[in-house]
């Protein structure tokens, strides 16, 4: 079985909306704002896709990403070559510029977890994440908090009446800016 792994840029308060300037989000592109770039702080996001069998991203990331990820060749060279996979009922055609395959439910999302391949990485996708936790399909999150408050935004975890969920951390750092590197497996 792949495992499924949630990563996400996170403030202090949970939240994950537009951390890299998606237009829409009064705080968007906050991991930029005030945030002294120290480059060791990103090792994970590199390490994820030379690790990653896959790309699952939800229909509103798909869609603010295919039109930029595939120009940005060097820094994103991995995802751009790899299987590609966004969840929607509404969206009716890929775009052709970044290709992936639609899947429908989070259903579909289980039997391609059951597939053969590296694992499944999962990006912004804030309600998607939120759908996949709640299915109990989420192994693992990689998480980048950044020393902020963000007050309103879409949140990393959903705020649905669900029986506790236990995480492991299983990896840990804290970097001269202040952003902090947590990554949990998921205790079943």
């Amino acid at each position: 079985m792949r495992q499924l792994i949630v990563t996400a840029f996170v403030s202090l308060d949970g939240v994950m909306e537009a951390p890299g300037g998606e237009q829409g989000y009064r705080n968007t592109g906050w991991t930029f704002k005030d945030i002294e770039f120290v480059p060791e702080a990103y090792e994970i996001k590199a390490r994820e896709q030379e690790e990653a069998g896959a790309l699952l991203l939800g229909r509103v990331s798909y869609e603010a990403f295919a039109p930029v990820w595939p120009t940005m060749t060097e820094e994103f060279a991995g995802y751009n070559a790899m299987p590609r996979y966004v969840v929607s009922t509404t969206l009716k055609e890929q775009d052709e510029r970044w290709p992936a395959t639609i899947l429908r439910s989070v259903d579909e999302v289980a039997a391609l977890k059951e597939t053969e391949g590296g694992p499944i990485s999962v990006h912004g996708s804030a309600g998607l994440g939120h759908s996949l936790a709640d299915a109990g399909l989420v192994d693992r999150y990689h998480l980048l908090v950044f020393p902020k408050l963000l007050g309103a935004g879409k949140r990393l975890f959903s705020d649905a009446d669900k029986d506790a969920t236990n995480l492991r951390l299983v990896e840990h750092e804290v970097y001269s800016n202040g952003i902090q590197k947590q990554v949990f497996d998921v205790v079943r």
